[in-house]
């Protein structure tokens, strides 16, 4: 398991995002060399865990539980093969482009340890957005993203340090639940019932499906 490439967004406009903020970060690109990796602050306030990538908007991306975004090598690889045409590393979004690692299997609250230093721990998976689907370019991605159900993994920053392409991941710490990035994803989207299943995942789970959760059980019961 090792990291294939860190990408890195620079703000542009683009016509897709939302008109309040009108640029985004989203096309990130590789990088060579070292980046550094740190926690960001809260979301609304800070933008991204990688030192030079820019996060524009604050409302719904950055801070500490959305500090790094991995995708996997082979999820960009099945989709290629959808689509019918080749796609760079970061072409999500992601700042990390992984291979060997299932990323969307991993469990939530799970630790990787990148190169020496960097710890990072899996908090929740991607939700797509117009943003995204102006990036990729395809009609009515939204819902077919939703339906694969393979988003990728947000992650917080642990303990800080460098990383570059070609780092080792190492599953330091695996929790003793069953709650991975696919099943909060879909409890998050299409499958709403899911919901109190994530609260197995206690503090490590990110703040906003822990509220959701806790909101679905007061409405409707276990």
């Amino acid at each position: 398991m090792k990291v294939l490439s860190v990408n890195l967004g620079r703000p542009q406009p683009v016509p897709y995002t939302d008109p309040v903020v009108g640029v985004t970060g989203i096309d990130k690109q590789p990088v060579s060399g070292p980046v550094r990796v740190a926690a960001p602050g809260p979301k609304g306030v800070a933008g991204s865990g990688l030192a030079g990538d820019a996060v524009c908007d604050l409302r719904h991306h950055g801070g500490d539980d959305q500090a790094v975004y991995a995708m996997a090598r082979e999820d960009l690889d099945d989709w290629e093969r959808t689509l019918g045409r080749p796609l760079a590393n970061g072409m999500f979004g992601e700042n990390l482009t992984t291979e060997g690692k299932d990323v969307s299997g991993a469990l939530i609250g799970e630790r990787w340890r990148i190169g020496p230093d960097v710890v990072l721990e899996v908090t929740c998976g991607r939700i797509p957005c117009r943003t995204f689907q102006g990036q990729v370019g395809e009609e009515g991605w939204v819902k077919r993203f939703t339906r694969q159900g393979a988003p990728g993994a947000y992650l917080r920053v642990i303990a800080p340090g460098e990383i570059r392409a070609g780092d080792p991941i190492e599953v330091v710490r695996r929790p003793a639940h069953e709650v991975t990035v696919a099943l909060q994803f879909r409890a998050s989207t299409t499958e709403r019932e899911l919901l109190p299943r994530l609260l197995a995942a206690g503090a490590a789970l990110h703040p906003e499906s822990t509220e959701a959760a806790l909101r679905y059980l007061e409405k409707h019961g276990s």
